[in-house]
């Protein structure tokens, strides 16, 4: 590439959705909606779990981390889609999409790993009742939490700098509504295998094999279901796991529908349709699930709401 004329790429213009310029303004308050109900529902399951005694047990600290993981990870695209829907000129710098991969990046693993927590969390508590305060100690979800952070950081760091270290020429189109790293590799005009090797080895770590621990986990607690006798108790026993299992079919059927299913026709459009569905409306509807399925969640907003309105009995 050294013989070609190369121009610097400042920023990229970022295509957006493919929706009629007349429907711009409805689409504009869809989105502008579902990204404040995202923020005010994971914000209002992080502050119960924080300030309820009840809560403070080890599947309400993985879902006080997922919640906060489904809120920054809603807001590394959906900002930046509601100012470009209003702006002539859709741009991103060069710098703020870097950073917007390496966010998307983080969080979106973050999830992935607190999904396969909350099995392991589900797994004991069904399979091992009367073990479960011993075995999921505060040690032990530690230890399921921290690397979860660790693990993430340096996935997203490593992608982030092979992307920074690939040219860009005169290109900087990309048919998307945020930094898709896929889009980039596309656009630059050097090399990128090492970066098309890298996602095919760490994509293996970190979303198959987390989604087999998950499916292991189910197996291992549907086998530990069948064994009850009554079916009150496989009711109650499945309605544990109810709202965990909801959220993993949410996020991975999407995973899966755009990375493993791949379809020729209209490939664009079914990548920023799936897109969609795991960066906007996943995170937008797991606290609807946690909350209309857990009596915890829903107990909890009773004793906030009654200590609100009634302090003076407390």
């Amino acid at each position: 590439m050294s013989g070609k004329n190369q121009t610097i790429i400042s920023e990229f213009i970022l295509l957006g959705l493919p929706i009629d310029p007349e429907q711009r303004i409805l689409f504009y308050g869809l989105f502008l909606a579902i990204y404040v109900t995202t923020v005010l529902g994971n914000l209002v399951i992080i502050v119960l779990i924080r300030l309820d005694s009840h809560l403070h047990t080890p599947m309400y600290l993985f879902l006080s981390n997922l919640s906060f993981s489904d809120l920054c990870f809603s807001s590394v695209t959906m900002p930046k889609l509601l100012q470009n829907m209003q702006s002539q000129v859709p741009s991103i710098p060069y710098t703020s999409c870097l950073a917007q991969i390496y966010f998307f990046l983080f969080f979106g693993d973050l999830e992935n790993f607190l999904l396969v927590a909350m099995a392991y969390d589900r797994y004991v508590a069904i399979c091992f009742p009367l073990h479960y305060t011993t075995i999921m100690s505060p040690q032990l979800c530690l230890s399921l939490v921290a690397p979860s952070w660790v693990l993430t950081t340096f996935h997203a760091m490593l992608h982030t700098l092979l992307t920074a270290r690939l040219c860009f020429c005169a290109d900087n189109l990309i048919p998307h509504f945020f930094c898709d790293m896929s889009a980039l590799l596309k656009l630059a005009c050097s090399d990128t295998q090492v970066n098309e090797l890298v996602i095919f080895i760490t994509g293996g770590l970190v979303v198959v094999i987390p989604f087999i621990l998950i499916i292991i986990s189910y197996v291992r607690i549907i086998s530990s279901i069948l064994k009850v006798p009554s079916a009150r108790g496989i009711h109650k026993a499945f309605s544990t796991c109810g709202s965990h299992l909801s959220v993993v079919s949410l996020f991975y059927g999407s995973v899966i529908g755009l990375y493993l299913c791949p379809s020729a026709n209209n490939s664009t459009v079914k990548e920023i349709v799936m897109a969609m569905m795991y960066t906007v409306v996943t995170p937008m509807l797991n606290p609807f699930i946690y909350s209309l399925r857990n009596r915890d969640i829903k107990g909890a907003l009773g004793r906030a709401f009654h200590k609100k309105t009634f302090p003076f009995y407390l």
